[in-house]
């Protein structure tokens, strides 16, 4: 059995220890969880989700006619980030990784491939992603990195052209450390080899997977300005406001779905889930 997210962590642990500019980051303060996400399928091989970004500004939905004028609106809300604490830590990012599509990613099928050498070995692009959702991480814990374009102005876009060339001087930075290949021999497997190799692949997860922390919204108990519109009460979504330890469980992925891995073995086994 391989613990896929465990070794993730691990690796990471290495590369802030070598890399200087990411050497600001606390293992300790981030979490790696996996996601289901199927190869083939679109959608993120990774994300990070910040959980340290401050209440945002009240703010409302809002209707308008075929005039262009407001009609009614909303209650005023703000979004906030789940609390979650991991040994009593509370953590400031989560970052996610879709099992298996993550395992089957391959340099030439992204477009990552334009920073690296023609000959570069497909894994890299694994790794290339596990340096990418690190770099998203600010050094003021703001929320995700904010990046500066070449003429020193802020970008709109986190994954700004500048961004991806930073990523891949970082992963070039780390192997020119040398570093042991057990810290990133996994990541030359795909999906298909490591369940040949290990039998078994499990993740870290949370209980109420397929959900994980997210941003909640939270109605003000009064209004900042006296409303002249028509108020629709609003039913927002019920999110869970804090985790921990607790609220982890360990799942086994596979082609086309995963099931949780019990932790007392019965005498039946529990029926594959599917996505």
């Amino acid at each position: 059995m391989i613990n896929y997210t465990e070794r993730l962590r691990l690796l990471m642990q290495d590369i802030v220890a070598r890399v200087e500019p990411l050497s600001f980051i606390d293992p300790a303060s981030f979490m790696v969880f996996a996601r289901f996400g199927r190869t083939g399928a679109e959608g993120a091989y990774a994300t990070c989700h910040c959980l340290c970004m401050p209440p945002s500004d009240p703010g409302y939905y809002f209707w308008r006619n075929s005039s262009g004028e407001v009609t009614r609106r909303s209650e005023w809300f703000v979004s906030k980030t789940p609390e979650v604490f991991v040994e009593q830590r509370r953590l400031d990012y989560l970052i996610s990784f879709a099992l298996p599509r993550f395992c089957d990613q391959r340099l030439e099928h992204t477009r990552k491939r334009a920073h690296y050498p023609p000959r570069t070995e497909s894994w890299i692009a694994k790794l290339d992603t596990v340096v990418h959702e690190l770099y998203h991480i600010d050094p003021f814990k703001t929320g995700i990195r904010q990046m500066v374009t070449n003429d020193g102005k802020n970008s709109h876009r986190c994954h700004s052209p500048e961004f991806f060339t930073h990523v891949a001087a970082l992963v070039a930075m780390y192997l020119d450390t040398k570093p042991d290949r057990s810290a990133y021999d996994f990541l030359k497997y795909d999906f298909d080899s490591l369940e040949r190799k290990y039998s078994r692949v499990v993740g870290t997860a949370f209980k109420s997977f397929p959900s994980y922390p997210q941003l909640y919204l939270e109605p003000l108990l009064s209004m900042p300005v006296a409303p002249t519109e028509r108020i629709v009460p609003m039913k927002f979504p019920v999110r869970r406001q804090q985790y921990s330890d607790a609220d982890l469980d360990l799942r086994e992925f596979f082609p086309d779905g995963s099931r949780r891995v019990p932790l007392i073995k019965g005498p039946e086994t529990p029926e594959k889930e599917a996505a």
